[in-house]
């Protein structure tokens, strides 16, 4: 495999408001057109309204990302079993398109507990190590960790403090993580610490003193981000707040604007496409990719010039690349997602 893994946005917050918009067009620019960005309900499927929490996620990424001309598609995949499933290739299949995967608020462990090792979670694992860029924020953020912090049930329930396992999206990567956003809420105002992901800094301490020796904690305040890029070794920090990295007693804090070696988080390494997923799933993914493949880049070049001279109103422009476009055998169609190509049939040119 050629490809260099995606980028990967961990947001503590924030994720559709401006702060965020700016961490998505720069996400999205690391990608080549078309966009096609896929946001799946599962970290609030158990909620009533998953598909409003998704819906709005969709809506903010068409409404506020359109110059990238995103094809925007909600997957109603809310648990593991029954007509919903995440592991129903039917249901999910527009992942194996996917190069933009977007989840959010919910529960971590009903996250966990619904994705991990279903096709879809393999699928969305396969793709970012070909180059398909996702943007985690809150909930599914800590989900994505080694280790996954029980929001609800310690914070809303009383449980003792205690880590689930999570999905483990950066093991393959070198690197065993902790991940909790909302790092710097301030909810509870001046009598109840919601600091640490609502677990106030008392309690984290003790959480701290429970991880294995080897995870390190990446601590995201809200309306902001992370961002790791794993084919350069580097991550940074976007938006109004930090991220603090702990490792036992260790702790340092990076700001906006800030750049880390991914080396502070552990041993990074770029893992083999097949390593830990289903040889199946695996074949399903090439093949998905072979057959978009077969679009050269040249027609993908002449798509975004012929944007580009939409956005100007330069209409006869637009034509003649149109027409180039269909010289090379693709017809391309302007939808309210962005524009699509199909292959001109034979005979038709």
């Amino acid at each position: 495999m050629d490809s260099q893994p995606g980028l990967i946005a961990l947001f503590g917050s924030g994720e559709t408001a401006p702060m965020g918009r700016r961490v998505h067009e720069a996400l999205m620019r690391s990608l080549r057109p078309p966009i096609c960005a896929v946001i799946l309900e599962t970290p609030a499927g158990f909620q009533p309204n998953s598909a409003w929490v998704a819906g709005r996620l969709a809506e903010f990424i068409r409404e506020r990302l359109q110059n990238f001309h995103p094809e925007v598609t909600v997957v109603p995949a809310r648990r593991r079993d029954g007509p919903f499933s995440t592991d129903n290739p039917q249901l999910n299949a527009p992942l194996l398109k996917a190069n933009y995967v977007f989840m959010g608020p919910g529960s971590p462990t009903y996250a966990v507990r619904h994705l991990k090792g279903t096709w879809a979670w393999e699928v969305i694992c396969a793709r970012q190590r070909m180059g398909a860029v996702l943007a985690f924020a809150s909930a599914m953020a800590i989900a994505a960790g080694a280790w996954t912090l029980p929001v609800y049930e310690i914070y809303k329930v009383g449980e003792d403090p205690f880590w689930a396992q999570g999905l483990n999206l950066f093991g393959p990567y070198g690197l065993e993580l902790a991940i909790v956003s909302h790092w710097d809420n301030t909810e509870g105002g001046p009598n109840l610490d919601t600091r640490c992901g609502f677990m106030g800094v008392e309690r984290m301490e003790r959480l701290i003193a429970m991880l294995p020796p080897a995870t390190t904690l990446l601590g995201i305040d809200e309306h902001t981000a992370v961002v790791l890029d794993f084919a350069n070794g580097t991550a940074w920090v976007m938006g109004r707040g930090g991220a603090t990295i702990r490792k036992g007693k260790v702790e340092q804090v990076f700001s906006s604007g800030e750049t880390f070696p991914l080396t502070l988080l552990g041993e990074p390494r770029i893992p083999p496409l097949e390593e830990g997923l289903s040889p199946a799933v695996v074949e399903t993914v090439l093949r998905a990719e072979e057959k978009e493949a077969t679009i050269p880049p040249e027609v993908w070049a002449l798509v975004a010039e012929r944007e580009e001279a939409r956005q100007a109103r330069d209409w006869a422009r637009a034509d003649r690349l149109r027409d180039q476009i269909r010289a090379l055998g693709f017809v391309v169609e302007d939808t309210r997602a962005g524009p699509r190509l199909r292959p001109v049939k034979e005979g038709h040119r």
